[in-house]
C-alpha cells in the first residue's frame, strides 16, 4: 500500500468514504467525532434517563392518575376497578415501551458518533414514531416526558449542524 491508501477513518470521512471495516481479532480505531456529534451522543444518554424516570414517575403516582380517569368518566360500564386495570396496564407497557426506545436511541446515537450516516437518519425517524405512540395509545404524559422529548430535539439538531456534515459521508460517494 503507498501512502495515498492509508489514510486515516477521520481523513477517509472528510473526503466523503467510509471507515475501513473492521475484521474479525481486530481493534477498531479510535473515532474523534467533532464535539457537537460528541455531545449529542450524551444529551441522547440524558433523554434516555429522563424519558424512563418520568415513566417510573408516572407508573408512582397512577392513583391519581386513576381518581382523575374516574371522575372523568360518565359511563356506568367503566367501573372503576376496570379503569384502574387498564390504567395500571397501559403504565406497565408505556414504561416498557420507554425501555425499548431508550435502548434503540443509545443503539443508534452511539452508531452515529462512530460517523454512520444512516444511524443518523434512524434518530430523525424514532422520536417521530415515539411521539406519534405516546399520543395515539397513551396520551399520558408528563413534564420529564416533555424535557426528554426537548433533549432528543436538540439532540438531533446537532446531529445536522453544517459544522458536522462531513462527518457524515453520503453513501456511494467516492473518496
Amino acid at each position: 500500500m503507498d501512502d495515498k491508501e492509508r489514510l486515516t477513518d477521520d481523513e477517509r470521512r472528510k473526503r466523503g468514504g467510509a471507515p475501513d471495516p473492521v475484521l474479525p481479532g481486530e481493534q477498531a480505531p479510535k473515532v474523534t467525532p467533532p464535539r457537537p456529534v460528541a455531545v449529542s451522543f450524551w444529551l441522547w444518554v440524558a433523554g434516555g434517563v429522563v424519558l424512563v424516570l418520568g415513566y417510573v414517575q408516572l407508573l408512582t403516582s397512577k392513583s391519581a392518575i386513576i381518581d382523575q380517569i374516574v371522575k372523568q368518566t360518565t359511563d356506568p360500564k367503566y367501573t372503576p376497578q376496570i379503569i384502574a386495570d387498564g390504567v395500571t396496564s397501559r403504565l406497565w407497557y408505556m414504561l416498557f415501551g420507554s425501555v425499548i426506545f431508550v435502548l434503540l436511541f443509545l443503539l443508534f446515537a452511539y452508531k452515529a458518533r462512530e460517523g454512520t450516516r444512516s444511524a443518523r437518519t434512524v434518530l430523525t425517524v424514532l422520536p417521530i414514531v415515539m411521539l406519534l405512540l405516546i399520543f395515539v395509545i397513551a396520551p399520558i404524559i408528563n413534564y420529564l416526558t416533555l424535557v426528554a422529548v426537548l433533549l432528543f430535539v436538540i439532540a438531533l439538531v446537532l446531529l445536522y449542524l453544517p459544522s458536522v456534515a462531513g462527518y457524515f459521508p453520503k453513501a456511494g460517494r467516492k473518496p
